[in-house]
């Protein structure tokens, strides 16, 4: 099915089972147990051996020897997996270094060897015995220091890294009021519940992953790209993903490494990366130094804006995306972004939940706060006159699909109680506690892709549905099969959703907001396919054919899903493929976050007390899973804000705080109190659903309106993230 034009009144309309709060179909499996995980697929490798990863010792350099003896004669091993017996490897187009390192090193914690044992214990053992042999070479760690270094980097997304518009110099220097600060964001652990981990097993030349993977079809594409065999040798299952948040989009050392360990030892092999060793051994998100230059009028309306940012990566890696919100959030006759990529031998770099725009917006909407302050206009009027229905850099030919940020500053504001903000900072006091609120807006793009689903009827009237799209903890089951009740017209404990296997059709995948809406779709498409199907086979118009209660009806005559299934049952199977509407028009989430903070007067504590805020992500398909996924992104924001940084041993360069006693992210008592609202909205140019996702919207600017908070409470202004208690005391004591 192809949509290139905007959606019409079609069956989600209806909604009966679309945009009604449902628990998660999945979630009884999960709290129970039963739902299996990638390291838990016993009864498909009951006889699996157990893989221990070793890294590397240094940050750059190669190997000079390796002494695997002692750990290839400790009790238990079955075998030892190293460069030197992997037998050729590629790289895959989506890994910045290779998986298996050596004899050259390009990170710290690189693997360089799989220890495979009988036991987990006898693997871990084992490992401790392997002696490795380093040349080590400087390398370079610091982005402060290296940022005069840095270079632009090639398109992003398609899109060049550096834009222009009007004369960004001279409305700048011509401007009433003038804002010009530095920000700058540390590196981001993606710190999910679930490790990178796989288990493997071989049958003959054909190799099945059981994986912890968000994007099924790129995986099979890059495991077989990186083995060198051919794709459709290889299976990737990966039903249930205990989070990800961007770190499992790519092929990781955990998959690769079973496939080698398992074809070692002839046996499945099971493979975790350890905790401590996921920041330093996957991807991170990378630090940022932000530049960022707003000139308006005496009244806050905007005519020069500039954003430019620099991060760092290894040889051959991206950007950290942070500039391009800039690009489209504010008005401004006078524009300029530009991204500086600086050459960091850190492990890396790569997606994080809305990567861009949750540090882009920790930076640009703190200094949208300082332009309110210069200007002595409230921070949520001083966004609503900056507001633009149109691409500001394309001009009003390129207008927004649909774009209510006002409407999420207004409604989030009335229902936050920001009228009793007093917006003179320091001023609110309760006890010890200096109070204060903040706001941030919200914005995060709107992408699709192409996705695919296969659909059918069995002989008692059971709908299935099977894509290999996932579901990382975000709901993909139960909107996927809201869809396919409120398409076919029965009640969503009448549907079976199969999801995560490469044997399905390639949907959209879970990535960068887009797998809710895109997926959704290509349910949609297969489902008109087979309403088509089912409507023939009653010998109805298919056009005028009315699904619901279990049967096809007009007029006055029935017939039941079950009979017209027959005792095979009836299937199709159809992709949603997107035209150019994303293209010609702007397509976006918007919103606006709300804080109220206490600051202690003594320690300087931080104790967030409420956070708020209000949404338009087009049609919400589930109201209950979608409030989780906003406020989960709202904690990461929080943490952010207040908390997360993985800390650079620049001599050495590796991350110091490598495990979750140390890399400190929000717990329940550090939130104690959300409240989330949906704007009411369809966007009938993003999909048929006429929905957009929402999963990365809640973290983008929730951190800045916490920034912004603590400023209204303190009259202290950071621009160091986080905001820990040593540089608020330090601030408070100059």
């Amino acid at each position: 099915m192809k949509f290139d034009q905007p959606a019409g009144v079609n069956p989600i309309d209806r909604g009966r089972v679309i945009g009604i709060p449902h628990d998660r179909i999945d979630g009884a499996a999960k709290v129970t147990g039963t739902a299996p995980y990638a390291y838990e697929r016993h009864e498909a490798a009951p006889n699996a051996a157990y893989g221990w990863i070793v890294g590397a010792a240094i940050a750059k350099g190669r190997i000079a020897a390796m002494d695997m003896r002692a750990a290839e004669a400790a009790p238990g091993v079955l075998g030892v997996v190293t460069h030197a017996n992997a037998g050729k490897l590629g790289k895959g187009s989506m890994n910045t270094a290779p998986l298996l390192g050596g004899p050259q090193i390009d990170h710290y914690e690189q693997a360089v060897a799989l220890i495979v044992a009988d036991s987990l214990e006898n693997a871990r053992d084992a490992a401790k015995l392997v002696r490795i042999d380093y040349v080590a070479d400087a390398g370079k760690f610091d982005l402060k220091a290296e940022s005069i270094r840095g270079v632009m980097p090639p398109a992003i997304f398609g899109s060049p890294a550096d834009s222009k518009a009007g004369d960004f110099d001279g409305g700048f220097a011509a401007a009433a009021v003038k804002i010009d600060q530095h920000y700058t964001t540390p590196d981001h652990s993606h710190a999910m519940m679930e490790p990178h981990a796989t288990t493997a097993a071989w049958n003959g030349e054909r190799l099945t992953l059981w994986t912890s993977n968000q994007m099924i079809d790129w995986g099979v594409g890059e495991v077989a790209k990186t083995l060198g065999i051919p794709k459709a040798n290889v299976r990737l299952v990966s039903p249930y993903i205990g989070g990800g948040f961007g770190s499992k989009l790519f092929l990781r050392a955990d998959a690769l490494l079973a496939a080698l360990g398992a074809r070692k030892v002839g046996r499945p092999v099971k493979v975790a990366i350890a905790r401590h060793q996921i920041p330093n051994n996957t991807t991170h998100r990378p630090a940022t130094i932000q530049r960022i230059r707003i000139g308006a009028d005496k009244d806050g309306v905007i005519d020069a804006i500039g954003h430019e940012v620099w991060s760092g990566d290894l040889p051959g890696g991206g950007p950290e995306t942070a500039a391009m919100q800039t690009r489209l959030l504010y008005r401004g006759a006078n524009r300029m972004t530009a991204h500086r990529l600086v050459t960091l031998n850190l492990p890396e770099g790569n997606a994080m939940r809305a990567p861009g725009e949750a540090v882009g917006l920790l930076a640009l909407e703190v200094a949208m706060d300082e332009l309110a302050e210069a200007c002595g206009v409230d921070p949520v009027e001083l966004r609503i006159r900056n507001d633009v229905q149109y691409d500001p850099e394309a001009g009003p030919q390129r207008p927004y699909s649909s774009r209510k940020l006002v409407e999420c500053l207004r409604a989030g504001a009335d229902h936050f109680g920001w009228s009793k903000r007093n917006p003179k900072p320091g001023q609110v006091r309760d006890g010890r506690w200096r109070v204060g609120m903040g706001v941030a807006a919200a914005f995060r793009n709107n992408l699709v892709g192409k996705s695919g689903a296969r659909i059918g009827v069995d002989g008692a009237g059971k709908v299935i549905v099977e894509t290999d799209m996932t579901d990382i903890g975000t709901g993909s089951y139960t909107i996927i099969g809201q869809t396919a009740a409120e398409m076919l017209g029965v009640t969503l404990d009448q549907v079976i959703v199969r999801l995560g296997d490469s044997r399905f059709p390639v949907s959209a995948g879970s990535g960068g907001q887009w797998g809710a809406n895109s997926s959704t779709a290509g349910v949609y498409a297969a489902a008109m396919a087979l309403r088509a199907k089912l409507a023939e086979k009653a010998g109805y118009p298919a056009d005028q054919a009315l699904f619901e209660d279990g049967l096809v009806k007009l007029d006055n005559q029935s017939q039941t899903l079950a009979a017209l299934a027959g005792r095979d049952g009836l299937w199709a199977e159809d992709s949603i493929e997107f035209g150019d509407l994303d293209t010609r028009y702007v397509q976006a989430t918007f919103g606006a976050h709300f804080c109220e903070v206490g600051v202690d007067i003594d320690t300087a504590e931080v104790r967030i007390r409420r956070m708020g805020g209000a949404f338009a992500a087009g049609r919400i398909l589930n109201p209950k899973s979608a409030r989780s996924q906003v406020i989960g992104a709202m904690t990461m924001g929080a943490g952010a804000a207040l908390m997360e940084a993985l800390d650079v041993d620049t001599r050495f360069g590796f991350f110091v705080n490598h495990d979750m006693a140390e890399y400190l992210v929000p717990v329940h008592a550090d939130i104690p109190q959300q409240d989330v609202l949906f704007i009411e909205e369809l966007d009938d140019k993003s999909s048929p659903m006429k929905a957009k996702g929402v999963g990365e919207l809640g973290i983008c600017g929730a951190g800045a309106a916490i920034a912004n908070a603590i400023y209204n409470a303190t009259g202290i202004r950071l621009r160091d993230y986080p905001l820990t208690i040593d540089k608020l005391l330090k601030a408070q004591a100059a």
